[in-house]
């Protein structure tokens, strides 16, 4: 029997916390909550002595794997690269089933959300997209054919 029990969340740290809220929330995400952290926990876990954040988890619809957002008030925040590419090491994307990719598509790009590359076909069964998103991380969208 494996020791991981499921898939809880995944996490971004941000330095805007409210326009990443804002640009899950408009892909569909629901805020499960959003609350500070600080104290001996948080320091023991993360391994920064004397740090505080604020963390907002979202969920999709019905539940299912989360996406937890941070905002780290104390220490400031280490900037990472503006725009990684894909094949920077590291976290590279996250990625949803959607419904109507064009539609999504079309509204991201409209509130300045525009494709990496373009919009992909694989082997008949799946329609995808990579957008930059807010703070220059990646999200993948993709969309079942038939």
């Amino acid at each position: 029997m494996s020791p991981i029990r499921r898939f809880d969340h995944v996490g971004i740290t941000v330095r805007d916390l409210d326009v990443v809220t804002d640009f899950f929330v408009g892909l569909g995400f629901e805020i499960e909550g959003r609350t500070f952290l600080e104290g001996e926990f948080l320091d023991t876990v993360v391994g920064i002595p004397h740090c505080r954040t604020e963390v907002l988890v979202l969920r999709p619809p019905g539940g299912g794997t989360g996406l937890e957002l941070s905002r780290f008030l104390q220490p400031d925040p280490a900037p990472g690269s503006p725009d990684p590419a894909p094949n920077e090491l590291g976290l590279r994307n996250v990625t949803f089933e959607v419904d109507d990719l064009a539609a999504i598509l079309d509204r991201l790009a409209a509130d300045g959300h525009h494709l990496v590359g373009g919009v992909g076909q694989y082997e008949g069964s799946w329609r995808m997209a990579s957008v930059r998103g807010p703070e220059g991380f990646i999200v993948n969208l993709a969309q079942p054919i038939g």
